[in-house]
């Protein structure tokens, strides 16, 4: 199995890691800094949260040129969602008949209406796929889904930390996860060492973890708070209920129910402790923020179905405020 890897962030980086380390066929599509630390000194690891460990090291083919690597059997995209349309129409060269591409990022992704309702398949979501440039480079055909219940870190170019959680979710957007191509990317990212589970709607679990941190990213973003300080807090915890509420709607609506209240998600967030959001680290950085397919593409779809959503509307409107005049949006 031939595999490349889009993007070689910190989950990116842990996949390919991960697989070179048991194996695999692997190469990565990078650019910048990572491109030449990974060049000169291999893909660093470190397993685990200890600063004390060691990080191994592994050669992979790497190269910012996607003709370079050739067409592969699988392709994960785990590159920032603010990247997307960019490297969509550039890794065409990767995409042989039969390539499935691994969808492994946050919030809602382009194809996700691939497979529900009849009539759901009309909503658009122009934040996500600007005219389309997305879907005509990646059709959902070719996508399994992936959602990832796991955090880790960017030590530095081309060296990544695994910090908690192992948890994979995979599945076709069509339902359930019975092809033969989903077994076999299930079975390769068992063997390298995740906890890979198998939903039976992948879009179910990708609204569920959205519905849990489509709130506290941007306000980590907008305070500058870790996620104890922002739960601690009863007004803003308060506000982000009300978000949840107005998402969960929206999720019936789209025959994605959500079954648990937004106290018990504010339960499981706090277990964190005092961590900071990937978000909240990019505004740090001052990297682009996904604001997009966390916020924005909830709102495209409320307008669609019918759904008032003044809060989340109050959210998206002062995190992009924020983000713009840093120059992050």
């Amino acid at each position: 199995m031939k595999i490349c890897i889009v993007g070689l962030g910190a989950i990116g980086g842990l996949f390919a890691a991960r697989l070179v380390r048991a194996g695999f066929n692997v190469s990565a599509v990078a650019r910048g800094a990572t491109l030449e630390a990974v060049r000169r000194d291999g893909l660093g690891l470190r397993e685990g949260a200890a600063p004390t460990q060691d990080v191994a090291r592994f050669s992979i083919d790497v190269s910012e040129d996607a003709g370079a690597l050739g067409e592969q059997d699988v392709v994960i995209v785990a590159v920032k969602t603010t990247g997307l349309p960019s490297v969509a129409s550039r890794i065409a060269p990767l995409l042989g008949p039969q390539t499935t591409v691994l969808s492994a990022m946050n919030g809602v992704p382009w194809w996700f209406f691939k497979g529900l309702s009849g009539s759901l398949a009309d909503i658009r979501m122009p934040s996500v796929d600007p005219d389309g440039i997305v879907s005509r480079s990646i059709p959902a055909e070719r996508v399994v889904g992936c959602v990832t219940h796991l955090s880790a870190t960017t030590l530095a170019p081309g060296v990544v930390q695994s910090v908690a959680g192992n948890r994979l979710i995979l599945g076709e957007p069509g339902g359930g996860v019975t092809t033969p191509r989903s077994k076999a990317i299930a079975a390769a990212l068992r063997d390298v060492g995740f906890d890979v589970e198998e939903a039976g709607l992948i879009q179910q679990e990708i609204w569920f973890k959205l519905w849990g941190n489509m709130t506290v990213n941007p306000i980590s973003a907008l305070t500058g708070a870790t996620g104890d300080r922002i739960l601690d807090d009863g007004y803003v915890r308060d506000f982000m209920s009300r978000c949840m509420v107005e998402a969960a709607e929206i999720g019936r609506r789209i025959g994605l129910p959500i079954e648990q209240d937004p106290e018990q998600r504010h339960a499981v967030t706090r277990k964190l402790g005092a961590f900071k959001t990937s978000m909240l680290q990019d505004t740090e950085a001052g990297r682009p923020v996904e604001l997009d397919a966390l916020v924005h593409a909830v709102l495209e779809i409320s307008r669609q179905v019918g759904v008032s959503t003044p809060n989340i509307d109050a959210l998206f409107g002062l995190a992009r405020l924020q983000a713009r005049t840093r120059g992050l949006y």
